[in-house]
């Protein structure tokens, strides 16, 4: 075996991902595994997600593989490090090199170069991965490959130009889906929702600027698969795997009016007609649109908000008018398609008026499904440089993530907890109110939500 791609998200550790079970196949990995093959390398993909830390170490002492390359993000990196740990300590692996790529490591190379890894990939993977594996493998100079960091004989942190962005997506192969068991997978959600589903990625970057995204791989570009290729594939899945079910994993899957209208033919030409979930921008959905995605067969589709106050929503620099969000959920119920919306609290400046509006524009908009989060400054964001100076936490890198962090806020960071109690229990009163559900259950909900407001107040 030539490389080996890995990763560290062990469902089965996590209590509170084993409660949710929607694990997704690492499309990162399969879409570097099959642009190596392509290539002539021998790859193969050891993932995790339903394996464990014992298994992972000896199929790698099974295979001695001469390089093993690491997908590295928040919710993995702590597993990463101390697998890299542990393979430096074996005797056995000495020969190994191990490359680091993903969000995590853009920047934070000098960190990971200290803790272990050898190389690291920044950016964009495949033609990345391909060079630099070609130039370990044959023991060949590395040094001016574009994309990569790495630490010289003398110690001292290296890092190439940037590697330029992939212009035409349609020369990627699709993602190598056969180099892992997707049954896994389907029968997980298949035991758990009743119904299963698969990840299909159609477009890479984001144009916009929302100061708390990672932009760390993509960057701010927007790169799109033809639309006939994006309807060959979802055929190859039906096919292959028939899925009950597609979740598109692009960042604004509506973005683009033009090759939204061609992706919607081919689906009429083929007859495809898959239940599916995007997410989007409320600017960027129309009654055209709107239409287009009931005809293909769009069943959730999750428009974005954050806050229900337009001034925190200005503050993150989201570009978006909260009446078009809260008017856009209520339309696209309308067309019979569910919603889903998302919600962050404790960003800077946030205050308690915020949080009544946020809970008005819940109320109002009364989306499907919402999911909600204490903010958190992710490296390299504007969210980060902003609060950088007032961080409060001062953890070791190689035990924490950027989850962990925290920094001066409005109120305490309790507070921030009992407000995420508070907007999940008085939305839940009111969605119970609208349905006439005036039980115990709904008093239940109305109860708790008067809870955590008092400990709000507690807590300030």
């Amino acid at each position: 075996m030539d490389v080996l791609l890995t990763h560290g998200y062990f469902i089965n550790a996590d209590e509170v991902e084993q409660k949710i079970m929607r694990p997704y196949p690492p499309l990162g990995l399969l879409y570097i595994s099959a642009y190596l093959k392509k290539y002539d390398l021998e790859v193969a993909v050891f993932d995790t997600t339903f394996s464990n830390y014992t298994d992972q170490q000896k199929y790698i002492l099974k295979h001695q593989p001469g390089v093993i390359a690491i997908y590295a993000n928040l919710m993995t990196k702590v597993n990463n490090i101390r697998l890299m740990h542990w393979i430096k300590s074996q005797a056995e692996l000495s020969h190994v090199q191990i490359i680091m790529g993903g969000p995590d490591v853009t920047y934070n190379y000098e960190n990971y170069l200290r803790f272990g890894a050898d190389y690291l990939v920044i950016g964009e993977g495949e033609q990345t991965m391909k060079e630099l594996c070609y130039a370990i493998l044959n023991q060949e100079d590395y040094s001016n490959i574009p994309g990569i960091a790495f630490q010289n004989t003398e110690g001292a942190v290296i890092r190439t130009e940037p590697r330029e962005k992939i212009k035409k997506m349609d020369a990627l192969p699709l993602p190598d889906r056969e180099a892992i068991d997707l049954d896994k997978y389907l029968h997980a959600w298949k035991s758990f929702h009743g119904t299963n589903t698969l990840n299909i990625s159609t477009q890479r970057g984001c144009p916009y600027t929302c100061k708390w995204c990672s932009t760390a791989v993509y960057g701010k570009s927007y790169r799109r698969r033809s639309p006939h290729l994006v309807a060959d594939e979802i055929e190859l899945l039906i096919q292959r795997y028939n899925p009950d079910s597609l979740w598109f994993v692009d960042d604004v899957f509506t973005v683009n009016h033009k090759w939204l209208s061609e992706l919607h033919q081919e689906f009429l030409e083929r007859k495809i007609k898959i239940p599916f979930e995007c997410i989007t921008r409320a600017e960027r959905l129309n009654n055209q649109v709107l239409q287009q995605l009931k005809e293909m067969g769009c069943s959730k589709i999750w428009i974005g908000a954050e806050s229900g106050s337009q001034r925190i929503i200005d503050e993150m620099d989201r570009r978006v008018d909260i009446d078009t969000v809260r008017d856009m959920i209520i339309k696209t119920k309308n067309y019979g398609i569910q919603t889903g919306t998302f919600i962050m609290v404790g960003y800077p400046k946030e205050t308690e008026e915020d949080i009544e509006q946020t809970v008005r524009y819940l109320k109002q908009s009364n989306p499907d499904q919402f999911t909600i989060t204490v903010a958190y400054p992710i490296k390299g964001t504007g969210l980060y440089n902003q609060v950088e100076n007032i961080i409060t936490t001062r953890l070791d890198w190689e035990t924490s993530t950027d989850r962990d962090i925290d920094f001066e806020r409005t109120y305490s960071r309790k507070y921030y907890d009992y407000a995420v109690r508070y907007i999940v229990n008085e939305v839940s009163s009111h969605k119970e109110e609208l349905k006439g559900n005036r039980s115990w259950n709904q008093w239940k909900l109305k109860l708790k939500s008067t809870a955590a407001s008092v400990l709000m107040k507690w807590a300030k």
